[in-house]
């Protein structure tokens, strides 16, 4: 059974600090062939499309195209603060190895 991916309050709330659903726009999370693993994920701001999954909270939107849902099933999308920067960052139980950037894995 496939299951959607899960959003975090504070990746919902991130998307509010920088004011995505005030200009209309979801975060984007999908997942295309390449990185140094495979796949890699592509997160960017976006207008929503007909087939896409909408998540919503607190206001706004994050959207996965029917062609990267079955690689994040169950997945975690959230916001990381750290000394090196601050990102959304997804935990995906699907992929069997990442890279160290994060961005790339495998399955």
């Amino acid at each position: 059974m496939q299951l959607p991916p899960k959003v975090t309050d504070r990746a919902f709330e991130r998307l509010s600090e920088i004011g995505a659903g005030a200009e209309g726009k979801a975060l984007r999370v999908a997942v295309e062939g390449g990185g140094c693993s495979g796949f890699q994920y592509e997160i960017k701001l976006d207008d929503p499309a007909e087939d896409d999954l909408v998540l919503e909270g607190h206001g706004e939107r994050v959207v996965v195209d029917s062609v990267s849902l079955p690689f994040l099933s169950n997945a975690v999308i959230d916001f990381s603060e750290e000394l090196i920067g601050a990102r959304f960052v997804i935990d995906n139980p699907n992929a069997t190895s990442s890279c160290g950037c994060g961005t790339s894995f495998s399955m």
